[in-house]
């Protein structure tokens, strides 16, 4: 029989006297006290569903130790499941007390917007009053800032300029307040994730005075920021994973909860991926800590049956539970914004045109001959056709015609009769008519007065088997033709399938007369001289191009003027698609983020680097540094940031060393289930801090040192494990207390000394220069001003 667990199930009857045996070799160790050799046995129809991929004793349900000295012992008891017992209920209350005070001591003393309060304030008003923005983060912290100031009566008409005195109808203070309590919860939180990791009572309320103490958790706790939201959701990511890990290891598989803890870690899961994209490492943690888990379970000889129902219990708890919640959050998002604001532009035009005040909303339906048109490519990315008094610099020479993707006033065209015709005729007092399909036109530059034309004697710029599209004023019409014929390829509104050419609704192709080529637009931008702008070219019948309808030849009028047709409603002809307009804006949330790049020829005293967070070297000053003002600053706790870059850093040296000795059998642990202990409780705690700091050093957005902020709350609770495994194995435990409150204190000591910082600093920033222990801490004066 093999030395480790070995699970034998009988599958020959059905009765209940199939029994489950599970024999664990690896506790018979003579130096465990208390420990129970006994064979655990029960009917296997009770226990089908209960066992899991650790070895359950009945020392682990039985016979368990009250005393908190007592860490030999691995039990359901050691490490508490919740807050119901009394004496966690106290220190739970107690430390959310003492939480309540240092978040919300003079929390409203400062009465201008400060930091980004100026961003995210704005952001949660435009909620109040539906307005359309476009921003980098997913929008459920912002909601949720939206809410604080609901609750605090605000109307949502004041714009949060940066470092504008709030007036007084606007109740700043109880907004901060709201969002304190995020900040507020990070410390039970802590204590509650450390008993579901085994820690220790005493090191366990340590690992909270961490996050207690700490200077920038605190200060960022005291603004209205997504900083605060995103870390709440990250520790009850963490506390959900632990006490799921908890209970998947002692408790009964699929019992309520083992399903509560399980769907509770994916809610979490989708809040803090909603809160911002930087939730994804979240993701990334709880998925490797659950495909390890099914690993093991795999490896221990789970039926088929069973690890099937693991598999789709995590696919439908940790996959499709955070999908729905961050769409459901989308959904939300844009039901509050109806109107019409800054960001709506990122998005379809059918998405514009249902806007309460976009001017897609209210034009024309109609298309008549004389309108002032824009003109808009099919296929996704080029934008509307473009033309500037810029020529090609060989070709033709004529004015150059390109399409360009945001609005300008160079994307407005005329539309002409063809021929003579369009010319002559004076369309603001002939009849009107309407644009139909197969009808030529001219297509007229608005503000160039040049027509677009197109001729086989030029070939394009870059797609040399096109040719050539340029712009022609009256003395180069010789060197083409101007006629284009409308090809209606679709009506997309059921109800008006006329030949017209209908404002938004109508798919039509652009074929020039003489040559029989199709006005094209691709991916193929312009060099420098074309301002990168999409070449647009004309696609001749050689090509041998069969499809005709492929989007990079279909345009559609996105907007037309004029003051002769009667303006509709043209929400009621279109309509956009939620899951598109998902897709769409998280696709220019990403635009926008990486567009946020650091100009490397610019200092800047608030960026920083990941390299420079680990030691705490450049801290942040968050507001203006003027001598009469009120200062706040971005530092931590020195002590507990250089103590847990020592501990993150060394932590997978240990693991490789570790491992080294079990390969030599000269292992410090006395089984292999007590490292697997280790292991479990740990993983979470350096995974955590690995995967929300290393990917840092990938990015090429702009970076501040409040991006450390998930990966140091992982940290914080490292320290306090480790301190926890050493004190239990030196001395038996004997000086644990006494660890656990000198650290403390000595937190809370360095905390105090630097609580100017945090709290606000009225005074010259000079008196605090003893403060300074780096000299690249810019305390009192610019150390790189420029």
């Amino acid at each position: 029989m093999e030395p480790h667990n070995l699970k034998q199930r009988g599958r020959q009857g059905n009765g209940e006297h199939e029994m489950l045996m599970v024999l664990s070799d690896e506790y018979k160790d003579k130096h465990r006290p208390g420990a129970d050799h006994s064979v655990y046995a029960m009917p296997a129809h009770q226990a089908n569903r209960t066992y899991s991929a650790y070895p359950v004793l009945a020392a682990d349900t039985q016979n368990a130790s009250c005393d908190p000295t007592d860490f030999s012992a691995v039990t359901l008891d050691s490490g508490v499941e919740g807050i119901m017992r009394s004496r966690d209920f106290v220190i739970t209350a107690a430390l959310t007390l003492a939480s309540l005070a240092t978040r919300l001591y003079r929390i409203g003393r400062r009465a201008n917007v400060s930091w980004d309060e100026a961003h995210f304030g704005k952001f949660g008003a435009m909620y109040i009053n539906g307005t359309f923005y476009h921003d980098v983060h997913p929008p459920l912290a912002k909601m949720l800032v939206a809410l604080a100031e609901v609750v605090a009566g605000h109307n949502g008409t004041f714009n949060f300029k940066s470092g504008a005195a709030y007036p007084e109808y606007v109740n700043y203070t109880m907004m901060r307040i709201q969002i304190s309590l995020y900040g507020v919860a990070l410390v039970p939180l802590a204590y509650l994730t450390c008993l579901q990791l085994n820690l220790s009572r005493s090191m366990a309320v340590l690992a909270a005075c961490f996050v207690l103490f700490d200077n920038a958790i605190c200060v960022m706790s005291r603004f209205i920021l997504l900083d605060e939201p995103l870390l709440f959701f990250t520790a009850l990511t963490l506390w959900s994973a632990a006490s799921f890990q908890r209970v998947s290891k002692y408790g009964r598989q699929f019992s309520r909860k083992w399903w509560i803890w399980l769907l509770m870690t994916g809610f979490s899961l989708g809040c803090v991926m909603s809160s911002k994209w930087i939730g994804l490492f979240s993701v990334i943690m709880v998925g490797i800590a659950t495909v390890d888990d099914l690993f093991r379970k795999y490896c221990n000889l789970m039926s088929w049956e069973d690890i099937a129902c693991h598999w789709n219990a995590r696919v439908v708890s940790l996959i499709f539970v955070p999908l729905i919640m961050y769409v459901a959050c989308f959904w939300v998002h844009f039901r509050l914004l109806y109107k019409s604001g800054t960001g709506d532009h990122k998005l379809s035009a059918n998405f514009q045109a249902r806007q309460l005040g976009n001017r897609l909303n209210s034009q024309p339906f109609d298309v008549a001959y004389g309108s002032a048109a824009e003109i808009r490519s099919m296929y996704d990315g080029p934008g509307l056709l473009h033309s500037h008094i810029h020529r090609y610099p060989g070709g033709s020479h004529l004015q150059q015609v390109t399409c360009f993707p945001h609005r300008d006033v160079n994307n407005r065209w005329l539309l002409w009769h063809g021929g003579d015709k369009g010319a002559d005729t004076n369309y603001t007092i002939a009849p009107i008519e309407f644009i139909v399909d197969g009808d030529i036109v001219q297509i007229v530059h608005n503000i160039t007065g040049a027509a677009m034309q197109t001729s086989k004697r030029f070939l394009a710029p870059m797609t040399s088997s096109h040719f050539e599209v340029a712009a022609a004023n009256s003395t180069d019409w010789d060197k083409g033709t101007r006629d284009w014929r409308v090809e209606v390829v679709k009506q997309k509104y059921k109800k008006r399938r006329d030949k017209r050419i209908h404002a938004m609704t109508t798919v039509f192709r652009l074929r020039h007369v003489e040559t029989g080529c199709l006005l094209r637009v691709g991916r193929q931008r312009l060099p420098t001289w074309g301002w990168a702008q999409s070449e647009v070219t004309c696609l001749p019948n050689s090509t041998g191009k069969k499809d005709i309808k492929s989007s990079d030849v279909l345009w559609y009028v996105e907007h037309n003027i004029n003051p002769r047709v009667p303006k509709d409603d043209l929400s009621r002809y279109v309509s956009s698609n939620f899951f598109v307009d998902m897709v769409q804006i998280n696709i220019e949330m990403a635009k926008t983020n990486n567009a946020l790049s650091p100009d490397v020829n610019k200092y800047s005293v608030l960026e920083s680097r990941p390299e420079s967070w680990l030691f705490l070297k450049y801290p942040m000053r968050m507001v203006g540094w003027s001598d009469t003002g009120i200062k706040y600053y971005e530092i931590g706790n020195p002590i507990l940031w250089w103590a847990t870059a020592l501990v993150c850093l060394f932590y997978p040296l240990r693991l490789v060393y570790w491992a080294l000795q079990m390969q030599r059998k000269c292992s410090r642990w006395r089984s292999l289930r007590e490292f697997l202990d280790f292991w479990d409780n740990s993983k979470f705690l350096w995974g955590g801090w690995a995967l929300h700091y290393i990917p840092f050093f990938f990015f090429g957005r702009v970076l501040y040192i409040h991006h450390y902020l998930p990966a140091l709350y992982f940290g914080l609770l490292l320290l306090a494990f480790e301190l926890d495994h050493f004190f239990k194995s030196w001395r038996r435990g004997r000086y644990l207390h006494m660890a656990a409150l000198c650290s403390g204190l000595l937190a809370c000591v360095v905390f105090l000394y630097f609580s100017p910082f945090t709290y606000g600093w009225d005074r010259p920033a000079k008196e605090l220069a003893g403060r300074q222990w780096l000299s690249t801490w810019n305390i009192f004066h610019d150390l790189y001003a420029m």
